[in-house]
């Protein structure tokens, strides 16, 4: 059987590129089709629940691990994973966005809010990332529709050009911090839920969270991490980074160009 459409290009008007760059986030329908979703999406389902390590019940833990299971680098494990983790279509989009020549993986990760599972507090991802600029972007990819009850990502508009608050991690004090200071600096926020086949594209410094799954079923999230091709390792100065540096650029030198056996690039324009 031929694989499901992952490829083929998705024309992004100049509307919604600007909106991207204005804005830190972009929403877009129809990106994926119901069949792309249902032949990947049971995949890294089962892979997330084979590989995961959090075992302790939802009330037993702290608020980052209520917030969702987390697992990552998925695409080393399964091969239909890589191929979806690899496809050309995302992967264009998150360069075309950029306004790139190409981009490199970071690295892939599911972000599976079980029934119960409490808020994902707000924050921004590139606090955890050893990286040398911003042009970097996660694609935010729902394997169902997400309706309010689920805990869709919500977005603070244009907060990527804020700086307060990029030294926090997920957690009580980030949710507490942040989310003051979005209300003090009147960002709207976009906490629309998500259609099947929508996918949202971020910058690394938006700032975002998501509420509490209170619906009976899990929301199956994956995300893919892109950065720009020519973007460098720089020294981590946290635990947060030294953990990332050891996990997805062990073999790289500080101040070199991204390009480890765990960064390959997945697409350059010709």
């Amino acid at each position: 059987m031929a694989k499901p459409d992952i490829d083929s290009h998705y024309p992004l008007n100049a509307d919604q590129i600007a909106s991207f760059r204005r804005d830190g986030y972009v929403k877009l329908k129809h990106v994926l089709s119901p069949d792309v979703i249902q032949h990947y999406g049971p995949i890294i389902t089962s892979e997330v629940y084979r590989l995961n390590t959090m075992h302790l019940p939802i009330e037993q833990r702290d608020t980052y691990n209520k917030a969702f299971l987390q697992v990552g680098n998925i695409w080393t494990k399964n091969e239909t994973v890589k191929e979806f983790c690899w496809g050309q279509r995302l992967a264009r989009m998150a360069a075309e966005l950029l306004g790139v020549r190409g981009v490199r993986m970071y690295h892939d990760q599911a972000l599976y809010k079980e029934s119960g599972g409490g808020v994902t507090p707000w924050h921004a991802d590139q606090y955890y990332w050893p990286l040398s600029n911003a042009n970097t972007v996660t694609a935010w990819i729902p394997l169902q529709a997400v309706p309010m009850g689920m805990g869709p990502l919500a977005f603070a508009k244009g907060s990527h050009k804020f700086e307060a608050g990029r030294e926090l991690g997920i957690s009580d004090e980030s949710e507490a911090r942040i989310g003051r200071s979005m209300k003090e600096q009147n960002y709207p926020l976009d906490d629309t839920p998500f259609d099947l086949g929508e996918v949202s594209f971020h910058y690394g410094w938006t700032f975002h969270r998501a509420g509490p799954n209170v619906s009976s079923k899990p929301r199956a999230v994956m995300t893919i991490i892109y950065m720009d091709e020519d973007i460098k390792l720089v020294e981590p100065h946290t635990k947060a980074r030294e953990g990332d540096r050891a996990h997805f650029a062990s073999d790289v030198e500080i101040g070199g160009v991204m390009n480890g056996k765990m960064t390959p690039v997945l697409y350059h324009a010709a």
